[in-house]
Parts: C-alpha cells; structure tokens; sequence
C-alpha cells in the first residue's frame, strides 16, 4: 500500500495542473471558432474525459506512465483561426479529419516520418506565431482590467519564482476569486451539471485545409513528438504507433461533442514519468493511470469551469491562458531561431501566421507553413565545402555537429524520439 501511495499522489498533481493550467485555453479555442456556451462546456468535457479513458487504457495496456492530454497547442491555434468558414459545424468537421489523420500517423509510419520531415525552426516558427495573440493578453489585461489582473499577475511572477509548477493554477485560482468577489448577487451553481452537445460535422475544403491540416501538424509536432521524447528521456521505449491509433481516434469520436484533439502529454508527462512519481520505473504507470482517472473527473465540472470564464472579461481568460503558454513561446521562439540557415524563412513563418491574415478561408497557420517552406526552397544556399572539396579533402569522413539542447524546457537531458510505429514496444 505505501508503495501505491507516491505515484498516486503524482498521478493526482499531474490531473490538477494539466487541467488547471491549461482548460481556460481550450475554452477559448473552442469558442473563437463557433462554439457556443454549451458546446464549449460539451468540448471540454469531452477531451477531459477522452483523454483520461486514453491514458488509462494506455497505461494498463503498456505497463508505462503514457499521460494522456487535449492539444494545449491545438487550441491555440484555434484562437489565432477564428471563425471558420461554414461555422461551428466545420469546424467540428475539421475536428474529425484530424483525429483521422493521427490514426492515420499511427498506422502508416511513414505519415509520422514526414510530419517529422517538416524543418523544425519552420514547425517551431508556426508554433510561435500561433501562440503569440494568447501570450500578449497579459498586457492587455493589465491595462483594460488592472483591478482583476494585477493580483492574477503578481500571484503567477512570486510562484513562478518559487513554485513553477502551481504557477498557473494559482494564478488561476485568484482569477476565479476576483470574478466571484466581483460578480453581482455571487455565482449561480444551476446549470453546472456535465452536458453533451452533440453537433454533426460539415466537411468543407477551407476547414479541411486551414484547421484540420494545422492542427494535425500542430498537435503531433508540439504534443506527441515532445511527448515521446519525455518518456525516451527517463528511459522507455515506448510504442508511438499504439498512442496515435488510441488518440486519434478518441479525437474522431469527441469530435462531433465539440473535443477538438487528445494526445500524448509533453510537459505533464514528466510528472508522471520522473523519479518523483517513483523511484521505481516500472511503478510510475499507476501515476499516469491514475491522472487519467483524475482528469476525467475533473472534466465533470466543465460546465463550472465554463460558467466562470463567461462570467469574466474575456481579456483576463485570455491572461490566464498566455501565463500558462508562455514557457510553450519560450520554447518554439528558441528552437525558430537557432538555426541560422533557416532563420529568415522561420521569420516570414512567424510573421505570417502571427497576422492572423486568413485567404481563401484558410487560416494564417497554413499559409505561414507555406510561406516558410518556400523562403526555405527558394533561398536554399548550396553546401560551400561541398563545391570546394579536394579529394584528399573528400576521403575526409564529415564531423558531425554535437546535438544542441532540447527546445523544450520540459523535456529531460538526452531525449530523442522516433516515428517508427510500434518497433520499439517494449518496457525499461
């Protein structure tokens, strides 16, 4: 029994921050691209209950601290999107053709490979540019609502500080304190109860190409990727193909409820897959099973959660949100930046998807991705060394640059992944 008892207790931590810190986000995504106050609500209940039926069936199944989470990336992306075109129910279309495409990642290999393929300061850049409207709300807030954002603010800097982890729940927590010291006659808990809204999808070639392929790309480059090399870091080998066919498709089946994505946690994964889950490794599975048993509890107060957001300014949801993303821009920024080849063409991707510019119905995401990838093509430079090589030079084995750090401040020392499907299937 003492033995179960620290990789619960981590199982618990890891449920509470990854829905606090992030569920103000999916909110906010969902409601930008259509969703009303109940589908909302609907949404977000159901990547959290997904999500943890996901996990568990993953952990049980593998016997690893696979965490399972909703695409914090992806709905990001749905706030820089917007309105799609043909409205809620497009967008709940694009919702299924991307859970369709990660099964799809999941049972051709090759898929992953070139999703993978995608140069990574371009991923990072689109990532960026995403991210950069939520994370400016901060600003915003301290100067359309200082009375309500100061103490957010101040509370989310002393814990950042001294508590990283509780950061953005805390901050959280004082937000919904200020909204109901300030709300006339207090909050009504009617209405509170878990809803279902069921939408049927309308499959349209804007959405398809301006939500549906971003969000794959997004969700798999920022989420399953990093999440497999949190594990790979801590010493598992884990069955990559497995997670995309149990994600994606519990993507598909949420979609029509309003559940935009599920898949494999990144930086809540290392809660769960660390030694302070258990000093035992192969223990640390109870962890990640039992956030998925948390997570899904916790998505039965979504109509809660989604009555306080409406009930604030909608400047201090987005605040909370940009607090809880900020280290993601740190990040994706970093890793747009590093190489200098590709900087310029990871500049014009940043630029572009951060304009918010939408073409055809196509969102800003999918033609920064383009526009990036063509600076790349047009302005590739050709190898100097290679034109200029003697043969003695030639029979000289080429030196291999050391790796650089990791762009995720989340992911441990050393991690790699792979997109090889389910070769690697086995425990550390």
């Amino acid at each position: 029994m003492a033995g179960l008892l620290q990789p619960v207790l981590a199982g618990v931590v890891t449920a509470l921050v990854g829905f606090a810190s992030s569920f103000t986000v999916v909110l906010a995504g969902l409601r930008a691209v259509g969703a009303d106050e109940r589908q909302a609500a609907s949404g977000l209940l159901a990547v959290s209950v997904l999500s943890g039926l996901c996990a568990v069936w993953l952990g049980l199944r593998h016997r690893l601290p696979m965490a399972v989470a909703w695409s914090t990336p992806g709905a990001a992306l749905l706030v820089a999107t917007g309105p799609v075109s043909g409205g809620w129910s497009a967008a709940v279309g694009a919702f299924v053709v991307c859970g369709a495409l990660i099964v799809a990642a999941g049972l051709f290999p090759a898929l992953g490979r070139a999703v993978a393929a995608i140069p990574g300061p371009i991923a990072s850049a689109m990532l960026a540019g995403v991210l950069l409207p939520l994370c400016t709300a901060p600003v915003r807030a301290l100067v359309e609502v200082p009375r309500l954002a100061v103490p957010v603010v101040l509370t989310w800097l002393l814990l950042h500080r001294f508590a990283r982890r509780w950061a953005v729940p805390a901050a959280l927590a004082v937000a919904v304190a200020a909204i109901a010291f300030t709300t006339p006659g207090g909050i009504d808990a009617r209405g509170f109860r878990p809803v279902f809204a069921l939408t049927a999808p309308a499959f349209t070639i804007p959405a398809v190409i301006g939500l549906a392929l971003p969000l794959f790309l997004v969700t798999m480059a920022a989420q399953n990727v990093p999440g497999m090399a949190v594990l790979r870091g801590y010493g598992y080998r884990p069955p990559l193909g497995s997670a995309l066919r149990v994600t994606g498709l519990a993507s598909a089946l949420g979609a029509p409820v309003g559940g935009h994505a599920v898949n494999l946690a990144a930086i809540t994964a290392a809660l769960a897959a660390g030694p302070d889950a258990h000093p035992d490794p192969e223990r640390r599975w109870v962890a990640s099973v039992t956030a998925g048993v948390g997570m899904a509890l916790l998505g039965l107060g979504a109509g809660l959660a989604t009555a306080l957001v409406l009930l604030s300014p909608p400047v201090l949801v987005e605040a909370v949100a940009g607090l809880a993303l900020l280290a993601a821009l740190a990040g994706a920024v970093s890793a747009a930046v590093t190489d200098p080849e590709a900087r310029e063409a990871a500049v014009v991707t940043f630029v572009v998807t951060a304009s918010g510019v939408s073409l055809l119905g196509v969102g800003g995401a999918f033609w920064g991705l383009l526009a990036g990838w063509l600076m790349l093509l047009i302005f590739r430079r050709r190898p100097i060394q290679a034109q200029t090589q003697t043969p003695a030079q030639a029979q000289t084995p080429a030196q291999t640059p050391a790796p650089g750090p990791s762009a995720d401040p989340g992911l441990p020392a050393g991690a790699s992944v792979g997109l090889g499907g389910d070769a690697d299937r086995h425990d550390p």
